[in-house]
């Protein structure tokens, strides 16, 4: 078997490049037949480089506009299931190999993936489904680029909070970058936030190697975390402590367009329900903060949480139209 430095390579894409060339020329010029069909499948299905070769040269060539031009020429179906030494490229073999070349040059694409960026608004949040079957959970006022192609599958988080749900592959492996804090995941469902100070990490499910960016600090050794693990790393420090699932479900009370509070003090409570809402929640003396706070509450309506706080406290709760002022 290749390592993943040998898959990524140009030579190793052009050769997949020409196989899904000839897979787009069998198919568009016929016969066609359904175990064809079923062979091609499973063609795409052996590696995600397979998939985005055939959608990328399949894209280059309709933008040509010029498959009038050439001539069917058929090979057995089963030379196509592994790369043949020695057979000589078809026409349109030729001309899409010549578009994959264009721009960067042949089979780069899957060493250096083009970036998207995502961001959500104050009090949003946004489900991402990437190519490779991961999916990504972003809360509110969160920002992300993604790299994601056959030879990397990298996530920044700038800022904010999201939860992944990463389809292993053990050749490519799926990193999450948090400031100077890169996670790795084997197999797992986790959740990063990322503050102005500090990043936060929790596994619920599989493990996650986690150690610094190595191309910005080689200091620290990786540590495995496993479910239960919860991170806590700053500039200068890191902590790692355990939590039961039910504490990590109520943390993550946000991905069902709630916020859950176990005895939480309230001058923290209003922190966390200031993060989703433009009308602010101020607390104006230490005592009043000291109270706590358990309950569900809708994140999205300070009115709600405000009105909940007099009744369970008996606190003066004042509404100055953007703030809304809560004392003894």
């Amino acid at each position: 078997m290749s390592s993943p430095h040998e898959q990524g390579s140009p030579a190793v894409a052009l050769e997949v490049d020409k196989i899904a060339s000839e897979w787009l020329e069998r198919r568009d010029f016929g016969p066609w037949t359904q175990d064809e069909q079923r062979v091609f499948e499973a063609w795409l299905e052996q590696s995600l480089a397979h998939r985005i070769a055939f959608v990328r040269l399949e894209a280059g060539w309709k933008r040509t506009e010029r498959l009038a031009v050439l001539q069917t020429s058929m090979r057995p179906v089963t030379s196509l299931s592994q790369p043949s030494s020695g057979a000589r490229p078809f026409k349109l073999v030729a001309a899409l190999l010549a578009i994959a070349a264009i721009g960067a040059g042949i089979a780069f694409y899957a060493e250096k993936p083009a970036q998207q960026s995502y961001a959500t608004g104050l009090g949003e949040r946004e489900t991402l489904s990437l190519a490779d079957g991961s999916q990504i959970e972003l809360n509110t006022e969160t920002s992300l680029r993604t790299a994601v192609s056959a030879g990397q599958r990298t996530v920044w988080l700038d800022k904010g909070e999201a939860y992944f749900r990463v389809k292993h592959d053990a050749a490519h492996p799926f990193v999450v970058i948090a400031g100077k804090r890169r996670l790795t995941d084997i197999g797992t469902e986790f959740s990063v936030r990322r503050d102005a100070s500090r990043t936060r990490v929790a596994v619920l499910e599989g493990s996650v190697r986690l150690d610094n960016d190595p191309s910005l600090d080689t200091n620290n050794r990786p540590a495995i975390l496993k479910p239960g693990d919860t991170v806590v790393a700053t500039a200068t420090s890191l902590s790692i402590s355990r939590e039961a699932p039910k504490q990590l479900a109520d943390e993550l009370g946000w991905r069902r367009g709630v916020l859950i509070f176990n005895q939480t003090p309230l001058s923290e409570a209003a922190a966390e329900i200031n993060r989703y809402n433009r009308k602010k929640i101020v607390i104006a003396d230490r005592a009043a903060g000291r109270m706590k706070l358990g309950g569900t509450f809708p994140k999205n309506n300070v009115d709600a949480i405000s009105a909940s706080v007099r009744e369970l406290f008996g606190l003066r709760v004042e509404d100055r139209g953007n703030e809304i002022v809560i004392s003894k």
